[in-house]
């Protein structure tokens, strides 16, 4: 097992409640609802939900049979939960993004919402994304963008010591990075991604617009001027549609079909589904399952 850079965590955070329904992010949310909207396949079998929090995105995927929701804080998952309820189609995993949990090829599609910008080495995130995602699979990646029209303006004006043109992220605050997009653009097509669409999101992220203009109209005009984000990205937020391209194998083994798509963080072997204790036959590692959730976390 290798070491991996470290995780934000948001362990015992409220951040569902105090970010999002009482934080004025109502036009952030409606933005992306619009966005993925545009972006997502009509049908498919297994999305993985990367960085889900406490699921206020999972409901939009509606074209999925099956939804894996991600994230490496456990408390995360319990608010997403009570949130979705119990539901056969819905699988709670805890686990590092880095070390994910899951055999080779096991889904037909992910996204990472507001994810990417907490990893320390996106490179590594995004190569793990492709390796367990078959081939031809649609994955949706939204990342912070740090050449984005305000942090232009505050470079040019003095206000701002970084460059919002230079290739190499800006860590903003602590384990919170903006990319640059041709950055994303060489990481994506060195993981194995063919992007096929970007739309620019949240163009109008001002408080005195937000508080004048009613939700529904401005993100309307956001979606809008998201249509030009193949030409030009000047938003703080911006989502592709990308295509997982041909792998190092084209098919699975058959021990890993039989085991559920679960596969060691640590050693990758193929996994037994269990519960409430999974073992691992090889290095013989244990993962707890408690109240439907699956802990695959090494360090936690």
């Amino acid at each position: 097992m290798t070491s991996t850079p470290p995780v934000c965590s948001y362990e015992g955070s409220d951040y569902q409640n105090s970010f999002w329904e009482k934080g004025g992010r109502a036009y952030e949310d409606a933005c992306e609802a619009l966005a993925l909207k545009k972006l997502l396949p009509l049908r498919g079998a297994h999305l993985l939900e990367l960085g889900a929090g406490a699921g206020r995105n999972t409901p939009r995927y509606t074209g999925y049979e099956k939804i894996t929701l991600l994230d490496y804080s456990r408390s995360q998952l319990e608010q997403a939960h009570a949130r979705l309820g119990d539901n056969p189609n819905l699988r709670f995993i805890a686990a590092d993004v880095y070390r994910l949990p899951f055999v080779e090829g096991a889904f037909d599609g992910a996204t990472m919402i507001r994810t990417l910008h907490h990893m320390a080495d996106a490179p590594a995130a995004l190569a793990q994304v492709r390796r367990v995602l078959a081939e031809d699979s649609t994955f949706i990646l939204e990342y912070a963008n740090k050449r984005n029209l305000k942090s232009i303006l505050r470079y040019l004006l003095g206000k701002q010591k970084w460059s919002p043109y230079t290739a190499e992220p800006v860590e903003y605050l602590e384990l919170n990075f903006d990319f640059h997009p041709a950055a994303i653009r060489t990481w994506m097509k060195d993981a194995g991604f063919r992007i096929e669409r970007t739309i620019t999101v949240s163009h109008f992220r001002l408080a005195f617009l937000k508080r004048t203009i009613p939700t529904g109209l401005l993100a309307g005009l956001d979606s809008l001027a998201g249509l030009t984000g193949g030409l030009w990205q000047l938003s703080p937020s911006v989502f592709l549609r990308a295509t997982s391209l041909n792998g190092t194998s084209t098919a699975l083994p058959e021990k890993a079909k039989a085991a559920s798509g679960y596969a060691c963080p640590a050693c990758r072997e193929p996994l037994e589904d269990t519960p409430p204790l999974i073992r691992c036959p090889k290095c013989e590692r244990t993962y707890p399952v408690t109240d439907g959730i699956y802990d695959f976390r090494l360090d936690a």
